[in-house]
């Protein structure tokens, strides 16, 4: 069994600030070896369900936040800024099953500790095919395009809504329950461990994974938070402007949704001036 592991931050036990999420801030190191906890107990439980290889992406920020000196020695990890495919980065079609660990609920969910789509704040919505959504309907549909269904979900109670609004049944750990943006009601990270351990263990195991499927042509579109964002980003080939502030991008392949959705972040967050901040 191979096995795809994507992790992201804001989703991780024990973390609700911003500043443990930036590189510098305060509690950032601690809230690295956080993540890279909860990333080790879902890799531990695809090892004890038999995987024979285990790849992890670090799917947050500049992606140079899970401990390599501190992650599973029997795992690959990618990690670094700018990966063309982001949060999937390292999924191909020869993965059985894919596991999001550390994700958060999509901008403006509900009582979603540190929700926001893709980035802190510029970008308002994001739609794929026409539905609203947030990271995990956009990497689960990618996973989808590749065959790959998903095996578990980790983060809020939000996000473990969303994950259900999106994919079903799929295997969920809520490690948090949020109060607004930026507090939560905490499981503590040892007890919140050994349940996505548990969970992640039982999936792998019964092997009932949902997947997304959409047809293609995939349709992105992005309302940004302004018009110069849109505007810049309309310059990219195949990306128009369809409103002062929306852009949007008609494809036959996904993996063109996720690249071209990164390219467009970097260049929002340099005419945003804002793309280190939550707000």
């Amino acid at each position: 069994m191979k096995v795809f592991v994507s992790v992201d931050m804001e989703g991780v036990s024990g973390l609700t600030d911003p500043e443990e999420m930036r590189a510098g801030g305060r509690g950032y190191e601690r809230g690295c070896e956080l993540m890279t906890a909860d990333a080790n107990a879902a890799i531990r439980a695809a090892f004890d369900a038999g995987a024979d290889r285990v790849v992890v992406t670090d799917a947050h920020g500049g992606g140079r936040n899970l401990r390599a000196d501190l992650i599973d020695e029997r795992c690959t990890l990618v990690r670094g800024p700018y990966k063309p495919m982001r949060m999937g980065e390292g999924l191909d079609s020869t993965f059985d099953v894919a596991l999001y660990v550390g994700y958060h609920a999509r901008a403006g969910a509900e009582r979603g500790v540190l929700n926001h789509t893709w980035m802190g704040r510029e970008i308002q919505n994001l739609y794929v095919n026409g539905e609203i959504a947030g990271e995990i309907r956009l990497m689960a549909g990618y996973a989808g395009s590749l065959g790959v269904p998903i095996g578990l979900v980790t983060g809020d109670e939000a996000a473990c809504a969303e994950a259900r609004d999106v994919l079903g049944a799929v295997p969920a750990v809520a490690v948090k329950r949020g109060l607004d943006r930026y507090a939560a009601e905490l499981i503590p990270p040892a007890r919140a461990q050994e349940r996505i351990y548990e969970t992640a263990l039982r999936s792998l195991r019964e092997e009932r994974w949902p997947q997304l499927t959409m047809s293609a042509p995939y349709t992105l579109a992005v309302e940004w938070n302004a018009t110069a964002i849109a505007q810049s980003c309309a310059v990219i080939p195949g990306v128009r402007l369809t409103g002062p502030r929306t852009t949007e991008l008609t494809t036959d392949d996904y993996a063109d949704v996720v690249g071209l959705l990164g390219v467009c972040a970097t260049i929002a967050g340099e005419v945003g001036c804002t793309g280190r901040n939550y707000g």
